[in-house]
C-alpha cells in the first residue's frame, strides 16, 4: 500500500510541477525595429507627400522601380527596386548557403525565433495594422483581424503542435517485411519561395515563412508590387528576430519587382507557393514544370453562401454582411455567391440592405467598418462591367452604400456595397471571381437544388451553410466539392490554424496550414531498416539465389499465399511447401558441394 501511495504522490508532485512550469514565461528577448520612415507623423517631405496618379499597363514597370502610393489617398510613399533576374538568383543562393546551417538547428531555437515574433507582434499591433492600411486601404480592425489574428494563431499553433507534425512517423511494415522497421522521415527540402498577393501585406509574408523557417527551410517571398512599400518594413521584423537568435541572416529575403522577377525566382528554388489569381498560377505552375519544382496554388474563389428556412434570419444577416464588407476590407475572395430559401428570402433581403445602408451612410463610421475599399487600381472597373452584365440580363440593384466622405481623388479606389437579386448563372457576377464588395442573392427551392447550384462553378475553395440542423448543414456542405467548409460560420475555418487551407478546380491545389501545409515544406523520405539487428538480417532464399532454381517460380508462388493466403488453412499449406523446397534445395546444394569435392 506504502507503494501506490508513494507513486501516488509521485505523480500528484509532477502535475504541479508541470502546472507551475506553465505559469513562468520564459525568457524572450526583445527586438527593436526601426519605424520612423514608414510612420504617417506628419512630417513626410515634399518629394513623399504628393498625390500619386499610377500609370496603366506596363508603364508602371519602367525605370526598375516598384512605385508605391496609399491606396486610400492615392499620397505617394515612395519606391523599391524591381530587382532582375540575375539579382534574384543571387538573392536565392545567399539564402540556400544560410539554409544549409539552419537544418542543422533544434525545434528549440525555432520556436524561440516564434516567440520572439510573437513578441513583438503583440506589442505593435497598431503600428503593423497602420502600415497594412496605408499599403492596401482597409480599415484597422479589418487589418487587425486579418494580419494580427492570424499570424498569432499560426505561430501559437506551430509552438504547441510544429515539432510533433515534423517526428519522425512510425507505419507498418506488413507480413513481407515483418522484420523490418518501417518510418516517414521529414527533411528540409532546401529553399522555398512564395509569391504572394497584396491582400494580407503582413500575414501573407508570415504565413509562409513561417512554416518554411520551422520545417529548417530557407524562404525566399515575392511580394506584390501593389504592396511592396509595407513588404519591405515587415522583412525587418524577420531579420531582427533572426539576429536576436543568431541565426543566418540571409536566411530569409524579401524582394520586389514585377512578371520577370517572380519568374526568375520560381525557376530557382525547390518548391513554390503561389498566392493569387488562376491566370498567373497557370503560368507558374508551367515554368515550374520545365524543372519539375514542385507547387501550390491558392488561386481565390466563389464561395457559397447557403441560407436554409430554418435559421435565425436576423443573425445570419449580420454575418452575410460582414462576409461582404470584411471580404472588401480585407481584399479578399469571401462569400460572393449567396443561395437564399425561398421561405427567408424576402425576410434576408430586407435585413441586409437596413443593415448596408445604415453602415454606410453614417460618416462617423467611417474607419469603422470598410466601405468598399480597392487596393488595386481601377479594380472597380471590372467590378461594375460584372453588374453591368447582371444588369442587362435581368439583374436588380435593390441596395447600394455610398462613401460621400471620402476625398474626389481616391473613388476609382473604392466600390459600394452593393446588393444585387434576380441574378442567375448565366451572368458573369456568378461565374467570375468579384474581389469586392457586391452581395448576389439568388432564391433556392431545395437542399438539391442548392447543392447542384453551388457546385456549378469553376472554383472550389470553401463554402458556408447556415442552418437552424447542424446535421442538415453538415450534409449539405459535405456534398459541395470545395476545400473548405465553415457550419453555421464563414471563414471560420481559417482561424482554426491546425487546419489544411486549400481549393480545388481553379481554386488551385495543394494546402498551407495544418499538419498538412508544414510536411509540405518537406523533403518526405521513407525508410526501412532491420528490427532486429544484427541478429536477424535480410537473407535471399535458397532456390532464388543466382543461378536461380527450377522451382524458384513454385517457391515464389507458395511464399505468396503463405503470406497472403485468405484463410488460415491455406495459408499453413502453403508455408508447408515453403518449408519444403527449402529443406530439399539446401539437401540439393549439399548433395552438389560433396561431388564437386
Amino acid at each position: 500500500m506504502a507503494f501506490w501511495w508513494l507513486l501516488l504522490v509521485l505523480a500528484l508532485a509532477f502535475v504541479i510541477c508541470k502546472f507551475l512550469l506553465i505559469l513562468i514565461p520564459p525568457k524572450v528577448p526583445s527586438i527593436h525595429v526601426d519605424s520612423s520612415d514608414v510612420l504617417d507623423d506628419g512630417n513626410q517631405t515634399q518629394e513623399n507627400g504628393f498625390i500619386y496618379v499610377p500609370p496603366r499597363g506596363t508603364a508602371q514597370q519602367s525605370n526598375g522601380k516598384v512605385q508605391c502610393y496609399e491606396p486610400a489617398t492615392m499620397k505617394y510613399l515612395g519606391y523599391v527596386p524591381a530587382l532582375m533576374p540575375d539579382e534574384v538568383r543571387e538573392q536565392v543562393e545567399k539564402v540556400r548557403e544560410a539554409q544549409k546551417m539552419w537544418a542543422k538547428t533544434s525545434f528549440k531555437q525555432r520556436r524561440q525565433f516564434l516567440r520572439i515574433l510573437l513578441k513583438y507582434i503583440i506589442k505593435h499591433q497598431e503600428l503593423i495594422c497602420e502600415i497594412s492600411s496605408r499599403d492596401t486601404g482597409k480599415t484597422m480592425v479589418d487589418a487587425s483581424f486579418g494580419e494580427i489574428m492570424t499570424t498569432c494563431e499560426k505561430i501559437n499553433w506551430l509552438l504547441s503542435e510544429g515539432e510533433q507534425c515534423l517526428k519522425p512517423e512510425y507505419r507498418s511494415s506488413g507480413r513481407a517485411m515483418f522484420h523490418k522497421r518501417a518510418r516517414v522521415e521529414l527533411h528540409p527540402l532546401g529553399v522555398i519561395g512564395a509569391i504572394v498577393s497584396w491582400n494580407y501585406p503582413f500575414h501573407n509574408i508570415f504565413n509562409p515563412m513561417l512554416a518554411a523557417v520551422f520545417s529548417g527551410n530557407g524562404i525566399v517571398i515575392k511580394v506584390s508590387e501593389h504592396a511592396s512599400w509595407s513588404g519591405c518594413f515587415y522583412f525587418r521584423i524577420i531579420q531582427s528576430a533572426l539576429a536576436a537568435i543568431g541565426a543566418p541572416e540571409d536566411l530569409v529575403e524579401v524582394i520586389t519587382g514585377f512578371a520577370e522577377t517572380g519568374e526568375a525566382l520560381v525557376s530557382s528554388v525547390d518548391k513554390v507557393i503561389f498566392v493569387g489569381s488562376p491566370g498567373i498560377g497557370k503560368m507558374i505552375m508551367s515554368n515550374a514544370a520545365e524543372k519539375l519544382i514542385p507547387v501550390t496554388l491558392e488561386l481565390g474563389g466563389k464561395d457559397a453562401f447557403i441560407v436554409c428556412e430554418d435559421v435565425d434570419v436576423d443573425h445570419v444577416a449580420q454575418i452575410a454582411v460582414r462576409a461582404v464588407l470584411q471580404a472588401s476590407g480585407q481584399n479578399c475572395a469571401g462569400a460572393e455567391r449567396f443561395y437564399v430559401h425561398r421561405n427567408v428570402y424576402a425576410s434576408f433581403v430586407s435585413k441586409v440592405t437596413k443593415i448596408i445602408k445604415s453602415v454606410t451612410a453614417d460618416p462617423p463610421l467611417a474607419g469603422k467598418y470598410d466601405m468598399g475599399a480597392l487596393c488595386m487600381h481601377a479594380h472597380s472597373e471590372k467590378l461594375q462591367s460584372l453588374i453591368n452584365d447582371a444588369l442587362e440580363k435581368g439583374a436588380e440593384i435593390i441596395a447600394r452604400g455610398s462613401f460621400g466622405h471620402i476625398g474626389e481623388g481616391a473613388v476609382d479606389q473604392y466600390f459600394p456595397p452593393t446588393v444585387i437579386v434576380n441574378v442567375n448563372h448565366s451572368m458573369r457576377l456568378m461565374q467570375e471571381e468579384a474581389f469586392g464588395p457586391i452581395m448576389p442573392i439568388m432564391k433556392f427551392s431545395s437542399d438539391e437544388e442548392v447543392v447542384r447550384l453551388a457546385n456549378d462553378s469553376k472554383f472550389g475553395l470553401g463554402c458556408a451553410v447556415f442552418s437552424g440542423s447542424q446535421s442538415r448543414a453538415r450534409d449539405i456542405a459535405s456534398q459541395i466539392h470545395c476545400g473548405i467548409a465553415a457550419i453555421n460560420d464563414f471563414g471560420a475555418t481559417y482561424m482554426c490554424q491546425s487546419l489544411p487551407f486549400g481549393g480545388v478546380k481553379q481554386s488551385g491545389f495543394g494546402r498551407f496550414g495544418g499538419a498538412e501545409g508544414l510536411r509540405a515544406c518537406c523533403l518526405v523520405k521513407a525508410v526501412v531498416e532491420d528490427r532486429w539487428w544484427p541478429f536477424i538480417k535480410t537473407v535471399i532464399p535458397k532456390p532464388l539465389q543466382y543461378p536461380v532454381a527450377e522451382n524458384g517460380f513454385e517457391f515464389q508462388e507458395s511464399l505468396v499465399e503463405a503470406l497472403f493466403g485468405l484463410s488460415l488453412w491455406d495459408r499453413l499449406q502453403a508455408l508447408v511447401n515453403v518449408l519444403k523446397m527449402l529443406t530439399e534445395q539446401s539437401s540439393l546444394r549439399g548433395s552438389r558441394k560433396k561431388k564437386d569435392d
